[in-house]
């Protein structure tokens, strides 16, 4: 049974035991920064589960993407040496809110597996939790299970808990026996062992409990469940394999990297283990580029760079060149089946791979370079044993990406030994800030009035597509500490209050909420912000101005019509530019960020270069071709499916129900969106981008003013333009040619003044060598030149080389307020003393710091006041050299 065979019956046995069937949610958490990565099928449930929302269904089932690499959860130096890690996988899953609970979790999980995928139930057994008395009666009851299957086991093993505090409860798991050769042969070994004998295949989480600060637990009222079911290893058990990466998810992967390589599976362990490493990250890198995630140097984006360059440093070791991208490329096609949204980022996909190969291949190149020299510097110190220091490792592996791995290659080639306790030490200690880091990020609690509110059921009606005003009744009101009240006056107190209806547009996609009043006989309330605390619930933030509010008050809700109307003229603009984007640079472009506001727009998109000012024309022209042509901007709400094979695009990241709202311009671009837009292109008027820049590898942005901010901007650079002309006293048009002749000038007169300051400096030179002295033997020279600039200092330095012989020299120099420094020591001193040690020595006494190769330093230093008594300090720090 193939492992799409697998995933289609799940989730159609399910659906036909009354659960309703949900996509599997971006690998990209939504509303949930506490995580790195969707690393579960619960996840987004979570707030389902602490009660924090509701769905219009009390069962549901999925076929999840999860990733387990980075924080909390990472399996990333384990892929490749065992038979179950994974970085991404698969979690199936059913879950009830309220609904059913052990008996019918208990009843649909042994059903599945032995009826409907039939696995002979002699070889399973069943573990619970050893104070869970229920859940064993239940499990005694299913006939078929044989008698004596039953392990109660400790809460390590069988207790599951969200966190510290909130839901938590027992679990019971379903293993398989997969035989003695599956084991690690103890004579002990039993259900609950860490060998492959006895794998877990289902885990069952029956959350009955609320746990509080104290520890305390309380019965929650209603019950849920949560089960997890790895489809890996599902696949793997059900096609008589072992080994995870020997299942149909894997096999054609490893067998193409194979082909590539040249070299066999099975033949050599180590091969094995980077055809498996290769595999599996070229499923991570796809799913990850896919659900918007692109390579970067911090948080999500570095882990995905850390998976992608373990990839590719194993494809070096079996001599694979440029390999990843086709890899990547056949996982699509093995995947799109179940996961459509992989096609579309195709594209996009090749050149982050191409891209980050080309960059990772430079970066083994300057990383050996760097190993080489530090190699170099160990062996002209000497000693009885040369050992690379974990700091050092450390910093190739956590700034260059350079793999530890090639490292221990290299030491070995060279026999020198490396540290590798310190460098553990300090990935631990990274470890430690990562983790740190993420929890400082932890969703705030939802006040108490906002729970209430939830708990209530209640939800808000958005009637601002096609009004600026209604009326609605307030129900809710929250003061500045939390708590919902009763009523409230005072002029000057913040409030969030709750309507049932309302036109404020609410903060989302992008585009900022809306401000306005909220008017009453006698009372009126200023929104400043509007925003959506939980799916469906909006609540609008702001000041009392004046009256006293109760809840029960009719009001009349207004929207800021000026400040809306020009949101809307930019939310539109924004689909026109993402539109003419895909055009101009290619469909690789995909949104991975924005905002929308009333005086302009930012716009984030995948690109990998600068765009060139022909670039920016031409999408500058079509935008504003399809602003004159003033199409109609049509909306319509679709089930999801539909809008998709439409040809709408969906945004990376954003969280879609069944029924989306599709924003259209007819023959140029149709979104989903839920935001307000202006009825026809004309309105906008007239479209300029600003300015185009990089945020990060692989993510440009562009910021864009519309109409008459437009406007405004193109008047204040023609205001510019005139005052560049009177000062050059010509035509704009001949403003250029001017400019240029001027630097062209002012550069011949730089080289001038910098020949006249060397000069200046080598008339010195012989009273410069003039003033040597000695110490222990050794020709020392210290003095201060006139400098223009850096490289004055360099040439006066040569010419102390070639004329002073044997020696030590000192030289320093002020430029722009800074002292410079450079120290030379003649190639038959550089066994006792180095230009480095001398430079930093010096350095110290004007504040700075610096370095080079033992013939030639250089530094600099902040206290330029100091230099005539660091030169004077240095015969002596030169015989502290030479004596030490």
């Amino acid at each position: 049974m193939t492992a799409d065979e697998i995933r289609k019956r799940f989730l159609q046995y399910f659906a036909d035991r009354g659960h309703t069937i949900v996509e599997s949610s971006s690998l990209v958490p939504h509303d949930d920064p506490t995580l790195l990565f969707t690393n579960a099928g619960m996840v987004q449930f979570k707030r389902v589960f602490m009660g924090e929302e509701k769905r219009d269904y009390v069962r549901a089932a999925s076929s999840q993407r999860c990733v387990r690499a980075g924080g909390k959860h990472n399996d990333l130096e384990n892929v490749g040496h065992t038979a179950r890690h994974h970085t991404f996988f698969e979690m199936l899953g059913n879950f009830s809110f309220g609904d059913y609970f052990k008996k019918e979790a208990i009843g649909f999980a042994w059903e599945f597996l032995t009826v409907e995928l039939g696995l002979d139930p002699e070889k399973l057994w069943v573990s619970v939790f050893r104070e869970d008395d229920e859940a064993y009666a239940l499990w005694e009851q299913v006939e078929t299970l044989p008698e004596g299957r039953i392990v109660r086991l400790g809460e390590s093993e069988n207790f599951w808990a969200m966190g510290d505090t909130g839901p938590c409860g027992p679990c019971s798991e379903i293993h398989i026996d997969q035989g003695v050769e599956a084991g690690c042969g103890r004579p002990d070994c039993a259900v609950g062992c860490d060998c492959d004998r006895f794998l877990e295949l289902w885990n069952l989480v029956f959350m009955q409990f609320y746990r509080d600060e104290d520890g305390t637990m309380t019965p929650l009222p209603k019950p849920s469940i949560d089960t997890g079911m790895g489809l890996e290893r599902i696949a793997a058990v059900m096609q008589g394999k072992l080994n995870n990466f020997d299942c149909d998810l894997f096999a054609p992967l490893i067998e193409h990297i194979a082909t590539l390589s040249g070299r066999p599976y099975h033949a050599s362990p180590a091969d094995d283990v980077a055809m498996r490493v290769i595999a599996d990250h070229a499923r991570a890198t796809t799913f990850l580029v896919a659900d918007g995630v692109l390579p970067s140097n911090e948080g999500r984006g570095y882990v995905l760079r850390r998976i992608m360059r373990r990839a590719i440093r194993f494809g070096r070791s079996l001599g694979l060149g440029s390999f990843f991208a086709p890899v990547c490329a056949l996982v699509v096609d093995r995947m799109q089946e179940a996961y459509p949204h992989l096609a579309d980022a195709r594209e996009l996909l090749a050149k982050v791979v191409t891209n980050e190969e080309q960059r990772f291949g430079e970066t083994l190149d300057h990383g050996l370079a760097m190993l080489s020299e530090e190699i170099d510097r160990l062996r002209r110190r000497g000693g009885d044993r040369l050992v690379i220091d974990g700091d050092f490792i450390f910093r190739l592996y956590d700034t260059y990406g350079f793999p530890v791995d090639i490292v221990r290659d290299v030491c070995l080639e060279q026999e020198i030994g490396l540290d590798e306790a310190g460098f553990e030490q300090a990935m631990a200690a990274q470890r430690q800030q990562s983790r740190k880091s993420w929890k400082g990020t932890d969703v705030d609690h939802l006040d108490a009035g906002v729970a209430t509110l939830l708990e209530q059921g209640r939800r808000t009606e958005f009637t601002g597509y096609d009004r600026l005003q209604d009326r609605s009744t307030v129900e809710g009101i929250i003061d500045a500490g939390g708590d919902l009240v009763a009523e409230a006056e005072g002029t000057g107190q913040r409030l969030r209050l709750f309507c049932p209806r309302t036109p404020f547009y609410a903060e989302s996609g992008g585009q900022v909420g809306d401000r306005g009043e909220i008017r009453w006989p006698g009372g009126r309330f200023s929104v400043e912000e509007t925003r959506s605390v939980a799916d469906g619930l909006v609540l609008h933030e702001g000041v009392l101005v004046e009256g006293r509010l109760r809840t029960g008050q009719e009001v009349e809700l207004a929207v800021a019509e000026s400040r809306r109307r020009a949101t809307a003229l930019n939310h539109t603009a924004t689909h026109l530019l993402h539109a003419a984007m895909r055009q101009v640079l290619g469909d690789h472009v995909k949104q991975a960020g924005s905002l929308v506001e009333h005086g302009r727009l930012r716009f984030d998109f995948t690109h990998f270069s600068p765009l060139t000012p022909e670039e920016i024309t031409a999408i500058e022209q079509l935008v504003n071709r399809e602003i004159r042509r003033n199409t109609r901007v049509e909306t319509a709400v679709l089930d999801r499916e539909q809008a998709m094979a439409e040809g709408a695009t969906a945004l990376f990241g954003e969280k879609y129900g069944d029924r989306v709202r599709v924003v259209s311009i007819e023959g140029f671009s149709k979104e989903l969106c839920g935001g307000t837009h202006t009825a026809a292109t004309g309105d906008i008027g007239f479209f300029k981008i600003v300015s185009e820049s990089g945020i990060a590898a692989g993510v440009r942005r562009i910021e864009a003013v519309t109409g008459e901010a437009a406007v405004a901007w193109v008047q204040e650079l023609a205001r510019q333009a005139d005052a560049v002309s009177e000062v050059l006293s010509g035509p704009l048009a001949d403003a250029a040619q001017k400019v240029r002749a001027l630097l062209r000038r002012q550069k011949e007169l730089e080289g001038e003044i910098a020949q006249l300051g060397a000069a200046m400096a080598l008339s010195d030179l012989d009273q410069l060598l003039a003033g040597a002295t000695e110490v222990d033997g050794v020709r020392v020279i210290a003095g201060t030149v006139a400098l223009d600039s850096p490289k004055t200092l360099r040439e006066v330095g040569d010419r102390v080389r070639d004329r002073m012989g044997s020696g030590v020299a000192v030289l320093g120099g002020e430029f722009k307020g800074k002292a410079a420094l450079l120290a030379l020591v003649s190639r038959d001193l550089t066994d006792r003393i180095r230009a480095g040690d001398v430079v930093r020595q010096v350095a110290a006494l004007v504040g700075g710091k610096g370095g080079g190769r033992p013939d030639m330093a250089q530094a600099g230093g902040p206290m330029a006041d100091r230099l005539p008594e660091a030169m004077a300090a240095v015969p002596g720090i030169v015989g502290r050299l030479l004596a030490g």
